[in-house]
């Protein structure tokens, strides 16, 4: 491969680059003339091109770096249905400027890649705007967001991933197929919005404080964690049903749902 431009560390940047791979992930995008896109790091713009060459309605091609931005404007100026745009994503979750049921790409860069999950997890309206998340993980934190309790990978990811998402395992990626080539394997995953969730918060930071103060002692049993959330109020685990003598990960997902729910109800 012909190297375009020297990928930054700082941003996390590996590039993939084998495009059977590329095609195997667009294709869990079911594209068609009526879809607009959102790829989140569009690189040197392989996904990109091959994406627009199915005619969707809109591409918006999100690159924080400058550099490959303007690389991407030159190599992909045949297209009418791409927009380049420099930016940071997570400046732009919130705002939405790109329409409803989107469809959202990104090879993620890894040492922000739950960041940008989780601002995409915790949108104040919801149903959100986009229709799907097809994102690609480092494989040690797509175990972590699809882990089952009683794991030692279940986590604060895996709670709040669950909230408000259906999450679908596709494969695995060889870190043969990215350049530079990273130490590690990558994982494909989508997420799904649920429409409607029986855990509705009216505040999600909240499931947020809740599972920080709940993961801070894992392997201790929660009573400490629990008291700590609320004042010492022995009858909310009584209400709730919970054995402050587990561990956290010996917690369902819905458990800690039930929690956040009840300390919104209390000091909100």
């Amino acid at each position: 491969m012909k190297v375009i431009k020297k990928p930054k560390k700082s941003l996390g940047q590996n590039f993939l680059v084998d495009k059977n791979i590329i095609n195997k992930i667009i294709s869990v995008g079911n594209i068609d003339e009526k879809k607009t896109i959102v790829e989140i790091g569009s690189g040197y713009g392989s996904l990109t091109k091959e994406i627009a060459l199915l005619k969707p309605k809109k591409i918006f091609a999100v690159e924080k770096d400058k550099d490959l931005s303007l690389l991407l404007k030159k190599k992909l100026n045949n297209f009418n249905n791409i927009k380049i745009i420099n930016y940071d994503i997570l400046n732009i979750i919130e705002k939405n400027n790109f329409g409803k049921n989107i469809i959202i790409f990104g090879n993620l860069p890894y040492n922000i890649s739950t960041k940008i999950l989780a601002s995409f997890i915790l949108l104040k309206k919801w149903p959100p705007w986009y229709e799907k998340l097809i994102f690609m993980f480092q494989k040690e934190v797509a175990e972590r967001i699809i882990a089952k309790t009683h794991t030692k990978q279940f986590s604060r990811l895996t709670v709040l991933s669950n909230w408000r998402l259906d999450i679908k395992k596709h494969f695995d990626i060889s870190n043969n197929c990215f350049f530079p080539k990273p130490k590690i394997s990558s994982t494909l995953l989508s997420f799904t919005p649920k429409k409607n969730n029986q855990f509705n918060l009216k505040n999600p930071v909240i499931l947020e404080k809740v599972t920080r103060i709940l993961f801070s002692n894992r392997r201790k049993m929660i009573n400490k964690s629990f008291n700590k959330l609320f004042n010492n109020n022995k009858n909310i685990a009584k209400k709730l049903n919970i054995n402050l003598n587990k561990r956290v990960g010996e917690l369902s997902n819905e458990t800690f749902y039930k929690i956040a729910l009840e300390y919104e109800k209390l000091f909100s």
